[in-house]
């Protein structure tokens, strides 16, 4: 018997957050890791890697910890102040 798997299914399901959501639930200065999302309901629990994604902009300078960063999300991040950290 032969199974597949839809991409769905083959792909890890990543918590997403946004660095607008940053900006608006964090202050300047701030560590945000996995535990500090939770907390702020930006994720749903600590089960899954963490995606930092680069949609909105980020205007302070914060350390972001996670799993995973596109690409803009770091850019954003680090031209903000801050640093992108991967767990």
């Amino acid at each position: 018997e032969i199974y597949t798997l839809s991409l769905h299914d083959a792909l890890p399901i990543f918590g997403r957050v946004n660095v607008k959501d940053l900006e608006r639930c964090f202050e300047a200065g701030v560590t945000v890791s996995a535990k500090e999302l939770l907390e702020k309901r930006l994720i749903s629990t600590l089960q899954k890697p963490v995606k930092i994604l680069g949609e909105g902009e980020l205007s302070r300078g914060l350390t972001v910890k996670a799993d995973a960063f596109s690409a803009s999300a770091k850019s954003k991040i680090e031209a903000a102040g801050g640093k992108a950290e991967v767990n």
